[in-house]
Parts: structure tokens; C-alpha cells; sequence
């Protein structure tokens, strides 16, 4: 088990999966991680190791290809092949000038930059087979062949995606969005949706069935993430404003060296989560702005059995100056957290709206398994929030499963807060308890309901104020 694995352990395995050549290495330095005096340390040196993609100087123009900002001309040939063109030459960066251009799933290769000038908009045509034929990719933590990702990048090497333009990915409440079934008092007369397919997929995935064997593209009603890199290293996504996303709006997967920075997510359909890092490592979240149909951020690796078959944690990750708005949550993790989450720094961030759920949240069960250790928050500046701090084990499944997750090592610091309903909630196993959190130099303002507090180990609060008074967590 992930937790229970020594450092020199941890070393070897990522020494053999350097030696076997494999698209992620994670170097973490382990020594300081266990340095439980200043954490912080270790995310110096892993923001310092995280590399931007190295982009050629060279510019190919859209319209060079024969693309037209009309909003009315398919341009999928034409971006193809200014990127094939650009990949012959040896990579460059793809311009989209002002204008709107509308087109199909644009799939990336290394050294491509997808630039998007000031004024320019790509609006995905959202017709489903389009995104025609299948890919490899992952959906709530299962890999199979699905429709592609608006956006599409396997096994690459350098790639971005930049500018200040806008990325619309055409879902509303007629395309993509129905597929999801009722939700939040809508589609409840939709008769395709994901159910089905869904439900099937989970089977698949317990039953071990090999993932190019799982197809679940057309007809299936899964609907694709709009941004989804996949095994690759050196991933840039700077400066766009992303809407109207089908599902997840950025999901790198099985990635090195991820960069998620100015970027606005502004999106608020079904699943419309911001940034999804999913068994990733060395990933920098700056400088977003999140505003939401479901959770801001959430990291993740992978679900159930799928996630235990591939075995691979989400690990070395920074959240910073981001600011949080409408959301189920700020910063979340889980719930499809199989392959474990570990050394997680969020600082400086923002997080208010009547519509933000929850601030900071773990969420698993006895079906998920893995875990997350070494999470550390500091600065938080939060207006409205439902819930200050919530770690549930009883997610979904609940106790359901022989997989008890293990969550440890949790340091919550210096956090103002204005209103909440609660400021904790806190519900692990009586057999596997959250251990060690601890909460420090926090004040909420105004708190309107009492702390649930179930099965925790080493709860320690230092200097915190709840309406007025010393927090009492009995």
C-alpha cells in the first residue's frame, strides 16, 4: 500500500520506471517531504523542477490553411493541417487571429503551442460524431476508447495551449449537457444519457477487462473533457478563457510537468470541474480564476479497481493566487482517488460566492481505497462558503468496500474566514480514522452551525477563533 511504503522503497520504483523509460518519473524530494518542520520547502524545489514546453520559433496562421473567421466554415482540415505542417517542420506555434472559427477535436503534437490571438474565438462544433473515431482516454477515473477530448494530446512531448482568445466548447442545455440525466431541476425529459454506458463502464473496470476493449464512443452518451493531455510531459495551459464545457474542462492525465497558469474557467454545466490533475506530477495551478458547475480544482487517480491497476498518485502539486468562485468545492480531492494523492500545497488564494460549497474537501469511501497525505494549506482569504474544511469517508459507498482509505497529515494555516455554516466536517471510519490535522491561526467570523467531527486521530487546533471565541471542537 502507497502509505505504508518506505522512502528508499519509493526511490527504487521511481528509479525502475525511469530505467523502463516511462513518460512520468516522479522526483520528488522525498526528504523534504519528511521534513514536518517547514513542508514548504518541498514545494520550492518542486516548482523549481517543473519545465514549460519548449516551442520552436516558428508561426503557422490558420488562415494560411485555409481557415475562415466567419463562424460559419468548418475549419478542423485547416488547423490539422497547420499542426501537421508545423510537426514536419519540427514544431512551431499555431495561430488563431481574431475572429471566430469554428471546428471539430484538435489533436496536438509535441512541440505544438496552440495560440489564440486577443479577440479570437475556436467554437467547437458540438456534434458528437464529430469527435469520431474513438481515442484512449479516461472518464471518472476509467480508461477506455471514447470520443475525443475537444482538445487531444497522447503520449507528446511539449505542448500548450496560449494566448488570451476563448475557448468554447458549444455544450448547453439542447448539446453534451443532457446527456448527464437530471441534474439541478433540468433533463429530466432527456432520453439519451449516460446511464447506461456509465453503469456498464463500472463493470468493465472491476471486472479487469482490458481498456482498448472497453468502447464507449458513439452512442455511449459519455460526454469528452474539453482539454485532455495524456502520458505527456512539459504541458502549458496559459492565458484562455475556457465555457461551455461538455464535462471536465482540464484534465491532464498520466502527466510530467504541467503548468496551468491566468487561466479562467468559466463554465457551469454538468461535471464542469476547472483543472482535474489525474495521477500527475510536478503540476502548477497559478493565477486561475475558477468560477464553476462543480468543483474549482479537483486531483485525482483514478477509480476503484481501474485506479489500483494502474497504481500511479497524483503527487507534487501547487495551487497558488488562484481565485475561487461558484463551485462544489475550492480545492478538492478525490472522489476517484485510487492510486492515492499525496504533497499538495495550496497558498494564497481567494475562494467566495454564495454558490462555493466547500472550501477545502476530501472525498472517498471503502470503495475508492488510496488516500491523501501531506496536504498543506496556507493564506486562504474565503468570503462565502458552505463548509470551511470537510474530509468525508462516506462518499457514494461509503463504508461499503474492504479499500478504507487512508488520510493523514493534513496542516490548515492562517485562513480568514467571513461566513460559513460549518467550519468542519469531518467524517472518517472507526477502524481507519483521519489522522493528524491540524488547524492553525484560522478565524471564521461567523459560523452558523456546529462542527461535525467523526473518527479523527491527532486533531490539533492552535489559535483558532470561531464567532468571536476560541473554537471548541467537542
Amino acid at each position: 500500500l502507497w502509505w505504508g511504503v518506505s522512502v528508499s522503497a519509493i526511490l527504487r520504483r521511481d528509479l525502475l520506471k525511469l530505467l523502463a523509460g516511462a513518460s512520468f518519473a516522479p522526483v520528488l524530494a522525498y526528504a523534504g517531504y519528511q521534513s514536518r518542520e517547514n513542508p514548504w520547502e518541498a514545494a520550492s524545489l518542486i516548482r523549481a523542477r517543473i519545465k514549460l514546453p519548449e516551442i520552436p520559433k516558428r508561426t503557422f496562421l490558420i488562415t494560411k490553411f485555409g481557415a475562415r473567421s466567419d463562424g460559419k466554415m468548418d475549419c478542423t482540415q485547416a488547423i490539422a493541417d497547420a499542426i501537421g505542417a508545423a510537426s514536419k517542420a519540427g514544431g512551431g506555434r499555431i495561430v488563431v487571429p481574431p475572429g471566430v472559427f469554428l471546428t471539430g477535436p484538435v489533436h496536438l503534437e509535441s512541440h505544438i503551442d496552440l495560440h489564440l490571438e486577443k479577440g479570437a474565438t475556436l467554437s467547437f462544433i458540438p456534434e458528437p460524431g464529430r469527435y469520431m473515431p474513438p481515442v484512449f482516454t479516461r472518464w471518472e477515473g476509467m480508461e477506455f476508447m471514447g470520443y475525443s477530448p475537444l482538445i487531444y494530446a497522447f503520449e507528446k512531448t511539449d505542448v500548450a495551449i496560449t494566448g488570451s482568445g476563448t475557448l468554447d466548447g458549444g455544450a448547453d442545455d439542447t448539446h453534451w449537457w443532457p446527456w448527464k440525466g437530471p441534474w439541478k431541476g433540468k433533463f429530466h425529459d432527456s432520453e439519451v444519457t449516460q446511464k447506461k454506458a456509465r453503469d456498464s463502464l463500472f463493470v468493465e473496470a472491476e471486472a479487469g477487462v482490458p481498456p482498448e476493449s472497453r468502447i464507449y464512443a458513439e452512442g455511449a452518451n459519455l460526454r469528452p473533457p474539453f482539454i485532455q493531455p495524456y502520458r505527456c510531459r512539459n504541458v502549458l495551459v496559459e492565458g484562455v478563457t475556457i465555457t461551455r464545457s461538455p464535462f471536465w474542462l482540464i484534465n491532464p492525465v498520466l502527466c510530467n510537468s504541467v503548468t496551468v497558469r491566468g487561466v479562467t474557467c468559466s463554465s457551469f454545466g454538468p461535471n464542469n470541474d476547472g483543472c482535474n490533475p489525474e495521477s500527475s506530477h510536478d503540476v502548477l495551478i497559478e493565477g486561475c480564476v475558477f468560477d464553476t458547475g462543480d468543483d474549482c480544482i479537483a486531483i485525482k487517480s483514478g477509480r476503484n479497481a481501474d485506479g489500483r491497476r494502474i497504481g500511479v498518485a497524483s503527487e507534487n502539486i501547487i495551487v497558488s493566487n488562484c481565485t475561487m468562485k461558484a463551485g462544489h468545492g475550492g480545492v478538492v480531492m478525490g472522489s476517484e482517488l485510487s492510486g492515492g494523492i499525496r504533497n499538495v500545497f495550496v497558498e494564497n488564494c481567494r475562494m467566495s460566492s454564495p454558490d462555493l460549497e466547500r472550501g477545502i474537501r476530501i472525498k472517498t469511501n471503502a470503495m475508492r481505497g488510496g488516500g491523501v497525505e501531506n496536504l498543506n494549506v496556507r493564506k486562504l482569504e474565503i468570503g462565502t462558503v458552505r463548509d470551511l474544511v470537510v474530509i468525508n469517508f462516506l462518499y457514494e459507498e461509503g463504508e461499503n468496500g474492504p479499500f478504507s482509505p487512508v488520510v493523514r497529515d493534513i496542516n490548515i494555516v492562517d485562513v480568514h474566514c467571513a461566513d460559513a455554516e460549518r467550519v468542519l466536517n469531518l467524517r472518517g471510519f472507526e477502524h481507519a480514522p483521519i489522522q493528524n490535522l491540524k488547524l492553525a491561526d484560522v478565524v471564521v467570523e461567523n459560523a452558523t452551525l456546529p462542527s461535525r467531527i467523526e473518527y479523527v486521530e491527532g486533531l490539533v487546533l492552535d489559535n483558532v477563533t470561531v464567532n468571536g471565541a476560541p473554537f471548541d471542537a467537542s
